[in-house]
């Protein structure tokens, strides 16, 4: 008899370091991880992980032959600036990938006869503001606004969360026996910045690895301009907010996919929070063209309301709370040991 479990693809990058660790704390138990790369030492105790490829079919074959799949947290992708410079594999891991687990559980929710949970973590990036005097116009977007992305992997987030739409809302629809599909539900995140993992490739990570380089003594040049304006999450509301939409009934919710946020700051008022904390902190502004562009496209706030309104989401940490109590003493543990 198959053991149920759930799914966490991705599970060795940021979120799912810290999702892990809120899943056992609840007492989860069979969680399946499934990632390229090793897991910390740590989670071993945790988890179930396999290392190996989410576009190897075999592999999942027999992933879902053992296990009875009840809930996916989607995190495998390839992120912003990593994909512009390889779009084509983007595309492949961030859309075939995400099809493919689609499909996946599809079939399980038919032959479970019950929805299986896709949690699918999106991004700011699948908005694309024209230029800066629209993005002051629009300070807060709603989930329906500028969804005009101009990187590769705002196009494949936001193509992705229609694919989950579809599977969830549409697909087979007009067969005469319906078959019960899947429960998609996806939360589109602002910068996300973790005090216990590297950034590793976002185009929003120009504020945590000025944190992590502050905290090592290394200078650190900003790879865009002082005026620079997004939202950012610390890492446990991210988790937080995953976890409330999961458990959140389905009556309740007027939508598939939910802005989320916490506050907004420019790269100089984030530098300057850094330097509050680390005085002796050498931070200049060196903007790379391309990344600049980015960020440049993406607005400045997200508005949240239906995510308040629908499922309770309120973020723990703002931005005093953030730094004082989160990341900076734990980068400074960190970098200690």
């Amino acid at each position: 008899m198959r053991k149920k479990g759930i799914l966490i693809t991705g599970a060795a990058g940021e979120i799912g370091d810290a999702l892990i660790q809120n899943l056992a704390k609840q007492g989860e138990e069979n969680i399946v991880t499934l990632d390229l790369r090793p897991l910390p030492a740590d989670h071993a105790q945790h988890v179930i992980h396999i290392q190996g490829d989410l576009m190897d079919h075999a592999l999942l074959a027999r992933l879902v032959s053992e296990y009875e799949i009840g809930v996916i947290y989607h995190l495998a992708a390839l992120l912003s600036t990593r994909a512009e410079f390889t779009p084509e594999m983007a595309h492949q891991v961030n859309v075939e990938g995400t099809l493919t687990l689609l499909k996946l559980a599809s079939e399980q929710s038919q032959w479970r006869k019950e929805p299986v949970l896709f949690m699918f973590p999106s991004s700011i990036a699948a908005y694309g503001m024209p230029n800066q005097e629209i993005k002051a116009q629009f300070p807060h977007v709603r989930e329906w606004e500028w969804n005009y992305p101009t990187t590769m992997y705002g196009c494949n987030k936001l193509y992705c969360e229609m694919l989950g739409i579809y599977y969830s809302d549409h697909y087979m629809q007009l067969a005469a026996d319906r078959p019960v599909t899947l429960d998609f539900r996806g939360l589109r995140f602002p910068g996300l910045v973790s005090a216990y993992t590297v950034p590793s490739g976002g185009t929003s990570d120009y504020g945590p690895e000025m944190l992590h380089a502050a905290a090592k003594g290394e200078p650190y040049a900003c790879f865009v301009r002082e005026d620079s304006c997004i939202p950012f999450m610390a890492m446990p509301d991210a988790v937080k907010a995953l976890m409330l939409l999961a458990k959140a009934p389905a009556s309740d919710l007027s939508r598939r996919v939910y802005n989320v946020t916490s506050f907004s700051l420019t790269a100089a008022e984030f530098r300057d929070q850094v330097q509050k904390f680390f005085p002796a902190a050498e931070i200049s502004f060196k903007p790379d063209v391309k990344r600049q562009g980015i960020v440049d496209s993406w607005p400045a706030g997200l508005n949240d309301n239906d995510a308040c309104r629908d499922w309770g989401w309120s973020p723990d940490y703002d931005l005093e709370r953030s730094f004082a109590e989160y990341l900076v003493p734990n980068i400074k543990n960190r970098y200690r040991k």
